[in-house]
């Protein structure tokens, strides 16, 4: 019996027609790649300063590499493990605090240039700097003092640093403008309060006066030497403000100079290259999992020649960027794909595998699954959820088959470190309420969604951090309880609903999230008694709303970034770049960041599940369900392990072109 996709659907028949007309219109005159995948949304950036999902991720690891790189593990490879990449080993100090990478010989960027450590502090120093505005900058924020030089936060005695408005393009970062390095002997600050003009009807308990402070730095300056501050040299004094200061209060100063930034000096960060071949990173407590962090993609190194050239955003153009990883960018066409080429000048050249990929922005999880069906993609990150026992039916009558025994079923579903869940605007009245928080959490049904819904094997969710990590366990928390959630919404002034504004729910472009948020709608309306409406956009314009809190509630979803609890509950710290609801709790800060110096593992713990135990009781965010990963790849695509992080690298992959050709005489497949 020929088994065939189109035969077992063919109400997709339609669908796979166009999805194959579109994307054979969009290849033009471009030659197939040995590989093809979708990536799901169009990557926001391919910065590794300026990424923050999946999507970027897959690409930028490909294309430039880290001090280590995320790969299987030799001894379990559905296991992910930190193992050399551009340095080729490193040491740890006795109180574990001070790692010392050595750097690979020979490694080149793609214009030619040495790999050294010196591109990894200009790089971090880029990647930390404020007016980066990285959401991940707190990363590296375990580095002695990184914390401090992100924030701004510069004290009396301090060695500064400061640009002056001087830069050769006011409106790049980089190249820099004249630096003056100093110690700040003293900080005026002075408050200008503006008076908010009342509109027309406006109460007059309604105006607002703003009030802002201006600062003032009194530096010592010294002299530079080669490049260097003399820390040692004669001095010379010089007050300095930052631009845009009101003229009357640069007036009071006389001489004062304006400047870009005054940040602590980077010499006083813990990130420094003795020589190009050794990078040493001082902590400022022990962190387990640093060497994670040094593999994950913000991390990677990006090349100052490059970025000093053309500047943000154009040296991220093909035409443009200078890369360090297995492959790198010939093209890209934006809502069609990038084409990745092998980089011939990549340290270990000859393992990697296949010649050229193709990366396909595929929002639609339903045209991923027709042009995997018509044989247009090798690996599809995403299906619809409605047809994933049809999947398992296909899968299962195909092994009962002998031509296909011993091959990997396509269709991939494993546990994952993920959680999908709901921000909170906890700024939006009602919203700030927890009590009203309680009862929107309360009031879902999260075992229907998974089972009727998502349907691959999720876990309805009732705290943030996913089961599955060594040695913690979370709190228990309460799940659905309408009868509750009644009662806490009355409670909040919310009786029955009455009085309750309409919510509205945001999520980006794809059928599952619609399809969630239409579930919770409906729980709400029936449940609670209130309005809600849903708002989809696409993934660009979705990260900048959550992002600026333009929005009631808002789906989400988070994927470890290293093996660790705090991975997933340092996101709500306090103005945490990633916490985006508003929300904010002293406990909570301090139990987070006594876990982070805390060197006793069982402490530590304890922490972590008290701190974990107070982000349910608050309810900022609305745990919906642990997430699987799925995957749709044909079992000619070797070295493909499914795995906690749902990591694929690129460069190990490999296709076995005789079971290739085989599988698609057997499946009618183009």
């Amino acid at each position: 019996m020929r088994l065939t996709f189109r035969g077992l659907f063919p109400y997709l028949f339609p669908l796979i027609f166009v999805a194959a007309l579109f994307f054979a219109l969009q290849m033009g005159s471009l030659p197939p790649a040995d590989f093809t995948f979708s990536n799901g949304t169009e990557p926001q950036s391919v910065d590794p300063a300026k990424a923050t999902g999946a999507p970027e991720g897959r690409i930028l690891d490909a294309i430039f590499e880290g001090l280590y790189r995320k790969l299987p593990d030799p001894d379990d490879p559905y296991k992910m493990k930190p193992m050399p990449g551009m340095a080729i080993s490193h040491d740890v100090s006795e109180d574990k605090r001070i790692y010392t990478f050595h750097m690979r010989p020979g490694a080149k960027w793609t214009n030619g240039e040495p790999v050294t450590a010196y591109d990894w502090t200009f790089s971090w120093m880029r990647f930390l700097h404020p007016e980066s505005a990285s959401q991940y900058a707190y990363q590296l924020w375990y580095i002695k003092n990184a914390k401090r030089y992100t924030t701004g936060d510069v004290k009396v005695g301090d060695r500064v640093e400061v640009e002056l408005t001087d830069r050769p393009n006011p409106a790049q970062l980089f190249p820099h403008g004249t630096i003056v390095s100093g110690v700040v002997t003293m900080i005026d600050e002075k408050t200008v309060i503006t008076e908010t003009k009342k509109e027309d009807g406006e109460q007059a308990a309604e105006k607002k006066d703003e009030e802002k402070t201006y600062k003032f730095y009194h530096v010592d300056c010294v002299p530079d030497v080669a490049g260097e501050p003399d820390w040692n040299g004669g001095v010379t004094k010089q007050i300095f403000y930052i631009k845009n200061t009101p003229d009357e209060l640069v007036a009071e100063y006389g001489n004062a100079k304006s400047a870009h930034h005054v940040l602590l000096h980077f010499s006083e960060v813990g990130i420094k290259a003795p020589d190009e071949m050794t990078l040493v990173v001082e902590l400022d407590y022990p962190t387990p999992y640093f060497l994670d962090l040094a593999a994950f993609y913000p991390m990677h190194a990006v090349n100052r020649t490059c970025i000093e050239t053309y500047g943000y955003p154009d040296w991220t153009k093909p035409e443009n960027i200078v890369t360090s990883g297995p492959y790198k960018i010939q093209t890209r066409r934006i809502r069609d794909r990038i084409r990745l080429v092998k980089n011939p000048d990549y340290y270990n050249t000859d393992e990697v595998k296949l010649d050229v990929i193709d990366v396909m922005a595929i929002q639609s999880d339903t045209t991923q699954l027709n042009m995997f069906m018509s044989g247009q993609l090798d690996w599809a990150t995403t299906v619809p959820s409605t047809v994933i026992p049809e999947l398992e039916e296909i899968d299962n009558k195909k092994q009962e088959e002998p031509r296909y025994k011993g091959l990997r079923k396509d269709l991939l579903l494993k546990p994952m470190l993920a959680t999908y869940f709901y921000r909170v605007n906890t700024k939006r009245p009602p919203l700030d309420n927890p009590k009203v928080r309680q009862a929107l959490d309360l009031a879902i049904n999260k075992q229907e969604i998974v089972d009727h819904v998502t349907r691959a094997g999720q876990v309805p969710a009732n705290s943030l951090v996913p089961p599955g990590l060594p040695d913690y366990t979370g709190p228990e928390a309460p799940g659905y309880d309408p009868e509750r959630a009644r009662q806490l919404l009355a409670e909040a002034g919310f009786p029955d609903g009455k009085g309750m504004r309409k919510i509205q729910i945001l999520y980006n472009t794809l059928e599952s999230h619609r399809a969630i948020a239409e579930v919770i709608q409906q729980q709400w309306k029936s449940n609670l008694h209130i309005d809600v409406e849903l708002r989809n956009v696409e993934w660009g314009v979705y990260l900048s709303t959550v992002h600026e809190m333009d929005y009631d509630v808002a789906r989400a979803g988070w994927i470890g970034d290293y093996p660790d609890p705090n991975t997933f509950l340092d996101m709500f710290v306090t103005d945490g770049e990633n916490n985006e609801t508003g929300w904010s709790d002293k406990q909570y800060d301090d139990l987070i960041l006594a876990a982070i110096k805390e060197p006793d593992v069982d402490k530590r713990r304890q922490m972590l599940y008290d701190a974990e135990k107070i982000l349910n009781e608050e309810r900022p965010i609305l745990p919906i369900y642990y997430n699987v990963s799925l995957n749709m790849v044909r079992p000619y695509v070797k070295n493909f392990y499914p795995n906690l992080q749902d990591l694929h690298p690129l460069q190990i992959l490999e296709i076995d072109k005789e079971l290739r050709e085989n599988i698609r005489e057997w499946e009618d497949l183009k």
